[in-house]
């Protein structure tokens, strides 16, 4: 349940956007929090803020932060749309919870977009590009630019961890790059927001444009370290929902040297999960060439049971190394770096390389 604290803003520490960073002192206690003005207004040195510090205490992943609640004493003001009609929309998500937000859907009858989201039917064979961890979308990124710096890519963000967009500092720094975020489900607080991942994907490709699309979970996923309980198995319904309509899907396989756990090392159990058995049509599982050859022989035998099913495809990985050194922001999975986890970073960025190499096929 709920943990609760009150305390004082005594900083700001820094913003990206969506998100502020405060340290906030708590008794003889300073803790550093994170605030959604979107949600709760602006925080200003002195405000009273009710945090929410239970992930923070416990040690869950949080990124280290309590989470602001309510500037109790300073109350933002409505939004300057707001009012009794849907003409600014009526999408709720973070349904039936204290913060729930109202939002503008983007197929629903006030949406600007709403007379193309009615005739999209097909993503045109559109590549998509699946992962079960948002660390990976960079790397992704990155693979695809290092052979297509052109392309159109559009990031779909499932609700498996972090439900506002803003906790990413990856999507701040990627705003450039991007041709823009579509939140499904409960996830909010994107370029456009969509009901399902089916809405998102028609979206990404027929209102942002998208020559490729990648679709992952936001930051700080939920695992009990159990084959199905981890929240991006979902992905292999996103297999489905690709399929569905008539996209090409690319898995990019969770590949570890540098995880710890041995149900991750070599191909992760999550990732066997989710093609193996989740997803119910095919999809392209790109390998990348340059794995260390003992890694290499584990990824393979791990893989071949999926070979009745998914496309393994063999990817060079020239030039991949110096694309995800070159990634406009930094690369980390689970506290690891590139160069602690290289193999990780390196089958991602072959998943964003084989991607681009479906363009015109």
């Amino acid at each position: 349940m709920v943990r609760w604290r009150s305390g004082t803003v005594r900083a700001i520490r820094r913003r990206w956007r969506g998100a502020v960073e405060l340290d906030v002192q708590i008794g003889d206690e300073q803790m550093r929090a994170l605030a959604y003005p979107g949600l709760v207004g602006e925080p200003e040195p002195g405000d009273r803020v009710l945090l929410n510090v239970g992930a923070l205490v416990m040690g869950l992943g949080t990124g280290g932060y309590a989470l602001v609640v309510a500037l109790p004493d300073r109350l933002p003001p409505d939004p300057v749309d707001a009012g009794t009609t849907r003409d600014a929309g009526h999408l709720v998500k973070a349904r039936y919870t204290p913060l729930q937000a109202i939002l503008l859907g983007v197929d629903e009858e006030a949406s600007p977009h709403r007379a193309v989201m009615e005739r999209a039917e097909s993503l045109d064979g559109m590549p998509v590009v699946t992962a079960d961890l948002h660390s990976a979308l960079p790397a992704i990124l990155a693979g695809l630019r290092a052979d297509n710096s052109g392309a159109r890519v559009a990031y779909v963000m499932t609700d498996g961890g972090a439900l506002p967009a803003w906790f990413s500092r990856t999507l701040d720094g990627l705003r450039d790059h991007l041709a823009g975020t579509v939140t499904t489900g409960q996830a909010f607080g994107g370029d456009l927001e969509a009901s399902t991942v089916h809405t998102g994907l028609l979206a990404a490709r027929h209102v942002l444009g998208a020559d490729v699309t990648v679709v992952a979970q936001g930051p700080g996923n939920l695992g009990t370290g159990t084959p199905w309980g981890f929240s991006g198995v979902a992905l292999g319904e996103a297999v489905n929902a690709i399929a569905v309509l008539g996209g090409r899907p690319v898995g990019s396989l969770r590949v570890s040297d540098g995880d710890g756990r041995p149900r991750h090392r070599g191909v992760s159990h999550h990732s066997l999960t989710a093609y193996g058995k989740v997803a119910l049509t095919s999809a392209d599982l790109p390998v990348p060439d340059g794995l260390e050859p003992t890694l290499a022989a584990t990824v393979d035998a791990a893989l071949a049971p999926l070979a009745e099913r998914h496309h393994l495809v063999r990817v060079r990985s020239e030039g991949l190394d110096e694309a995800l050194r070159a990634s406009p922001v930094g690369l980390s999975t689970m506290g690891r770096g590139l160069d602690q986890d290289h193999a990780y970073f390196l089958t991602a960025a072959a998943a964003g390389r084989h991607a681009a190499s479906l363009l015109g096929s």
